[in-house]
């Protein structure tokens, strides 16, 4: 069985003892000349609706590096200092002779938003793509899992900005890709679910920066990977959908005192690869995603007082592989990603207080499975993803609210 993507068959999971083939990165190749006309199509409406949209709400977006590298897979991660780190992914490479993924990359960089310029840094100590990269209360990095030669892994690292270098930490006690990765208030990083080449996992662990060491906590309900994790106000993790190997609409609540996880409201529509943002009020928005193979225009909000899900307006497009971002202004941005036909220039903002999604200025150029993060003067940094034609890019831009 697999899942379906764009970037084709990237997790597949074997059935009844057969063969495991390994996870799919790389999407199947368009004919040249659809493919030369899709990407010049999708430009001008990219560009037609860059003037309409900006016109309309003032903000825009802005080309900005561009990378050292071409990016898909990697996390884009905001320093202390104002920097960002970009990690690992694949870097657009042909694989080699008989394989049938890309290799990913142990090249990072570091984005100066005082320069707009992307500049080298070390190598992580080991090749990551589909990792997580989490910032540390004391300012390093935690990079973790992801996979490498197609194969899901234990691995995890540091980066330290003081150094600029990479160094080995305790490994998870078990591989994942697909998983998520939470700071807690006490300093400490959940790391729960994913894929671990061979089922997919209910387990969890916690990493510790003080002893360098991941340890067990207690099991989510149901395994799950491509969900969503987010810290909510009150310090408990919300873990909402993914996939197990079937669509999820379950949702569990991690307790940090506790270590245990437990069941609240479920979401109104199973989706996984969908983004949940935290909005200003404690509530968390969910949107898009995919659901079977289709991608969803659907959102809903989690209240943690009533414990459960609302729906709320649709986005005005359906979107995976999408972006999204809480503004300074506690409005949130969903941008690009892939409708189901062609990959998004788009982008939106959603009103709490409305609960409505309106059009906002577009991107310079389509992209999915870019990243998004948010700088420390209120602009929006995305890098890197794919230009719906197969290229990965170099590219990069800032959204100016």
């Amino acid at each position: 069985m697999a899942i379906r993507s764009r970037s084709g068959n990237w997790l597949r999971v074997p059935v009844r003892g057969g063969p495991r083939p390994l996870p799919r990165l790389r999407r199947p190749a368009l004919p040249a000349v659809f493919r030369g006309f899709a990407a010049a199509a999708a430009l001008a409406v990219a560009l037609a609706g860059c003037v309409e949209g900006a016109a309309a709400s003032g903000s825009r977006f802005d080309p900005t590096g561009p990378m050292v590298h071409a990016r898909i897979s990697h996390t884009a991660t905001l320093l202390s200092d104002g920097r960002v780190l970009v990690a690992g992914g694949d870097i657009g490479r042909p694989s080699r002779v008989g394989q049938d993924y890309a290799p990913p990359s142990p090249t990072a960089e570091l984005y100066d938003p005082a320069t707009s310029s992307f500049s080298s840094t070390t190598q992580m100590t080991i090749a990551h793509e589909g990792h997580t990269a989490t910032l540390l209360s004391d300012g390093r990095v935690l990079l973790a899992g992801g996979a490498y030669a197609g194969r899901p892994i234990v691995t995890a690292e540091l980066y330290d900005p003081a150094t600029g270098r990479f160094r080995a930490t305790g490994s998870m006690s078990v591989a994942r890709l697909g998983h998520s990765a939470t700071p807690l208030p006490d300093g400490r990083v959940l790391v729960a679910g994913g894929w671990d080449g061979a089922a997919f996992t209910a387990t969890a662990e916690l990493y510790d920066p003080k002893s360098g060491s991941f340890t067990a906590t207690g099991s989510m309900s149901a395994p799950r990977a491509y969900h969503t994790a987010t810290l909510l106000l009150d310090g408990r993790v919300l873990v909402a959908g993914g996939y197990g190997p079937a669509d999820l609409d379950s949702v569990e609540l991690y307790d940090p005192v506790t270590g245990s996880f437990t069941r609240t409201g479920s979401l109104g529509t199973a989706r996984f690869r969908a983004t949940a943002t935290l909005l200003a009020d404690g509530r968390v928005l969910v949107a898009g995603g995919l659901m079977g193979t289709q991608p969803l225009a659907s959102a809903e909000v989690y209240d943690p007082a009533m414990g459960e899900f609302t729906a709320t307006g649709s986005m005005t497009t359906p979107r995976e592989l999408h972006a999204a971002a809480r503004l300074a202004d506690g409005r949130v941005l969903v941008a690009a990603g892939f409708d189901g036909n062609a990959t998004l220039a788009s982008a939106e903002i959603y009103d709490p207080p409305t609960g409505t999604f309106t059009a906002a200025a577009s991107m310079t150029a389509p992209r999915d499975w870019q990243v998004a993060t948010p700088l420390a003067d209120g602009r929006i940094l995305f890098t890197g993803g794919n230009d719906g034609a197969g290229t990965v890019l170099t590219t990069a831009e800032l959204y100016e609210p």
